[in-house]
């Protein structure tokens, strides 16, 4: 099934033109979205930011600087995406999958218990557990120290993509194969299925570590963002190893009139300002730690007692959002439908930061949500207009649309990943 459905999709269908800003690192076009069942975390220290006392020191200056300026900042904790298999409980452990490690950077090797959803094997040799690969590499490494912040970059020295432990492809905004990787090299499982003869359910695993937003600042969004990628490599084997890369959500909120929520940025907030926008935020560790029962501050978050309850991270992994649309949009909870994950996008103003984007239905009209808009959520402050978008116009917005220059980098991976996912579409009766 799932190869039918990506056949179906052709180079029209993604309308991405070449935008240095953003790109897909992962998309579940092949089976119309994960729902929360389908995705698992995986938790460890292993997949914490590496670090050195000079890297902690500039950290500290970084964060003190920008404290002085805007003293309401807050250093809350964040989930840290080290990498990411997809898999299938219905197929069997293939040795092509289970590698070494990266040296000098630890990390898991491939679940025996979710093995790679690619059964067919490795002809071409590329399979590597936790493989980063960078965009641009050349240039990164050719680029000189003290770059300009990666949130400036123009040159894409700091378009940083993680690649998974399977064949899946990183899809650029600017990659000319991305039909290809559409139509033949998403991972599939067309030989096998489930005693009642239905496909075997798909699942996300995320490798998650802590770090916080001081990190953020102080690496992804720093003016040093190049000269730590080229360090992580050199010293790590990954170009990833020494940046926060916190984990991000967003959601395209579809109402029930076929509109989709966009909202303006205020000027006052950290990136972005004036810029049209999705909803979205950030999965919290401290909104897990409070649902098991343990209190405590932001700085003394631990991993051990996160790992006790890891289905409990999915959870907030998912209703994050919903609560990021109540407190932007404020539309309560109760009219959205389950968020369905459409992929993971990358935004490479700030060194390649992870964000997981969600499509989620409303029923109530899109006027119905206006008026709640302009009534003011927890959030209003963060926005200063909301505007709606057809669900046609979505999947035919690309970059020489007038409106993709109003959009921030967060919206324009939502937006190629709702046309990967062409989730208007009835499903295919086949």
């Amino acid at each position: 099934m799932a190869e039918e459905m990506l056949g179906e999709q052709s180079s029209n269908d993604l309308q991405c033109e070449e935008d240095p800003e953003v790109s897909v690192l992962l998309h579940c076009a092949a089976w119309r979205g994960l729902l929360r069942s389908q995705v698992q975390v995986e938790l460890s220290e292993r997949f914490n930011r590496q670090t050195d006392t000079a890297l902690e020191r500039h950290i500290e200056e970084v964060w003190a600087e920008r404290v002085s300026r805007e003293p309401w900042l807050f250093n809350g904790a964040k989930f840290r995406l080290h990498s990411f298999s997809l898999a299938s409980s219905n197929c069997p452990p293939s040795p092509s999958v289970t590698s070494s490690l990266p040296p000098k950077h630890p990390a898991s090797s491939s679940s025996t218990q979710a093995p790679c959803l690619d059964c067919s094997g490795d002809p071409d040799g590329q399979l590597h557990s936790n493989q980063r690969v960078t965009k641009h590499e050349a240039a990164r490494k050719n680029a000189p120290e003290g770059d300009c912040p990666a949130h400036q970059q123009e040159n894409g020295d700091c378009a940083i993509q993680l690649k998974a432990n399977t064949s899946i492809k990183t899809l650029s905004t600017s990659d000319s194969s991305a039909s290809e990787f559409i139509a033949s090299d998403f991972p599939s499982c067309p030989d096998r299925s489930t005693d009642n003869g239905e496909a075997p359910s798909p699942l996300l695993i995320l490798r998650l570590g802590l770090t916080c937003y001081k990190d953020f600042l102080g690496t992804n969004w720093s003016c040093r963002a190049a000269e730590l990628c080229r360090r992580g490599e050199a010293d790590f084997g990954d170009p990833l190893a020494l940046l926060a890369q916190p984990l991000g959500v967003g959601g395209v909120l579809c109402t029930c009139d076929g509109q989709v929520v966009l909202i303006r940025r205020s000027q006052r907030v950290a990136e972005a300002g004036g810029l049209l926008d999705i909803p979205g935020g950030h999965p919290e560790p401290k909104v897990v730690c409070e649902a098991l029962g343990q209190e405590g501050s932001e700085e003394h978050i631990s991993l051990s007692v996160l790992q006790q309850r890891q289905e409990a991270v999915v959870s907030e992994l998912f209703s994050s959002v919903c609560a990021e649309i109540r407190d932007e949009v404020n539309v309560p909870v109760s009219f959205l439908g389950e968020p369905v994950l459409m992929g993971v996008a990358l935004n490479h103003t700030s060194a390649g930061r992870p964000s997981a984007e969600f499509y989620i239905s409303c029923s109530l009209t899109s006027d119905e949500v206006r008026e709640l808009y302009w009534r003011g959520g927890a959030e209003a402050h963060e926005s200063t207009d909301i505007v709606f978008l057809g669900t046609k116009d979505m999947l035919q917005l690309n970059s020489r649309s007038p409106l993709w220059r109003e959009l921030c980098p967060s919206a324009k991976g939502a937006v190629l990943l709702y046309q990967l996912m062409r989730l208007d579409r009835e499903p295919d009766s086949s």
